[in-house]
């Protein structure tokens, strides 16, 4: 027979049969050249936390091109059709519930992701830029959170757009696209629906591919006590132990995991909608990934919305260029994981304390 012949018997196997579909598929695609080494611990719930949150964007992207259909991003509008979505069409409230779920569980693992990258050194040369990167989709993952809670237009999303407008007013001339006045033909609302299914996710896809492409450049980083070896003068860590195929296959596993998951949860408890809005009256605090910046509101006021974030944000796009040595192991790092520690501690103690404490009026008090 000659070389490189399939018998029958291969065609006939489905282990086969899918193999020379991918052969035929990458020889014109060249997929697999998308695929990097994959060290044997990159498939620990720590290593793949960036891939469960990638997952989970997709399905936000999913479900949210099918909550579109129906959503009229008007203020005379936009509420009803939020309850016709819960209501009336076809499984909208599992649809909107695990948009809703997913958008929290998203949020949590960014974080629990980027203080995986902080604990084990991994923004270290030569992956400065990725961390930034990753302060980006932070931000991103934000923005898209924040959009989507003033999507609603009930009191919640009503009184977050006022922050929103408050926040412009502090910005002067550098919050115009914030401001009703920029367009006055179209309601805010609308810019922001824009922002939430345009600008941001195309921001955001950007951001992804950078951040796939320095992964594929740099690889995945290694355990902190293996680069505190190779620094001392061991050997260099391993790049290989796994294969690309199994850990993409273990992220996915985990995504159609969050899928199921969410689904379930948002039959048992679905995402919230409140009362039409009331202008008259401010009464809600900010979803929880907001809630460390709202007591700074209660003692310094709404300029707190600019300077308390922007600290945070400049102190986590420092930290490459301010721990500077070449140790990853957290016990060789003292100082700034405490820091770390600090910080994280003092942001849960905010947002318990901002969860316990009855809601103020921010805005208007501004406005009196």
């Amino acid at each position: 027979m000659a070389a490189g012949t399939v018998t029958a018997t291969e065609l006939r196997a489905p282990e086969g049969f899918w193999r020379r579909t991918w052969a035929v598929i990458d020889e014109r695609l060249g997929l697999s050249g998308l695929a990097y080494p994959v060290p044997a611990h990159a498939n620990g719930i720590g290593y793949i936390l960036g891939g469960i949150s990638f997952f989970g964007f997709l399905i936000l992207a999913a479900t949210g091109v099918w909550l579109a259909q129906f959503y009229h991003p008007d203020p005379g509008g936009a509420r009803e059709s939020i309850a016709y979505v819960m209501n009336v069409a076809p499984f909208g409230d599992v649809v909107r519930g695990v948009h809703f779920w997913v958008a929290n569980l998203v949020m949590a693992t960014v974080l629990l992701h980027m203080g995986r990258v902080f604990v084990t050194g991994s923004y270290k040369r030569p992956r400065e830029a990725n961390w930034l990167i990753g302060v980006g989709l932070l931000g991103i993952t934000l923005g898209l959170i924040f959009t989507g809670s003033v999507l609603k237009w009930d009191q919640e999303g009503y009184e977050a757009l006022q922050h929103n407008i408050e926040v412009a007013n502090l910005l002067g001339a550098f919050g115009f696209w914030f401001s009703p006045e920029f367009a006055a033909t179209l309601p805010i609302i609308g810019r922001l629906y824009m922002a939430h299914v345009v600008i941001l996710p195309a921001l955001g896809t950007l951001l992804l591919i950078a951040h796939f492409l320095l992964v594929k450049r740099h690889g995945i980083s290694p355990l902190p006590a293996v680069a505190d070896a190779a620094v001392e003068g061991g050997p260099a860590p391993e790049k290989g132990g796994s294969t690309f195929a199994a850990h993409v296959i273990r992220m996915t596993g985990f995504g159609l995991l969050i899928l199921a998951g969410t689904a379930l949860l948002s039959l048992v408890w679905g995402a919230p909608l409140g009362d039409r809005p009331n202008p008259a009256i401010e009464v809600t605090k900010p979803w929880w990934m907001f809630l460390p910046f709202y007591p700074f509101e209660d003692w310094f006021g709404l300029s707190a919305l600019l300077w308390a974030p922007a600290i945070l944000i400049g102190g986590l796009i420092l930290v490459p260029f301010v721990d500077r040595s070449p140790w990853r192991s957290p016990a060789r790092r003292k100082r700034i994981v405490a820091v770390f520690a600090i910080v994280v501690i003092a942001l849960v103690a905010l947002a318990i304390y901002a969860l316990v404490t009855p809601p103020a009026a921010h805005v208007m008090e501004a406005a009196g």
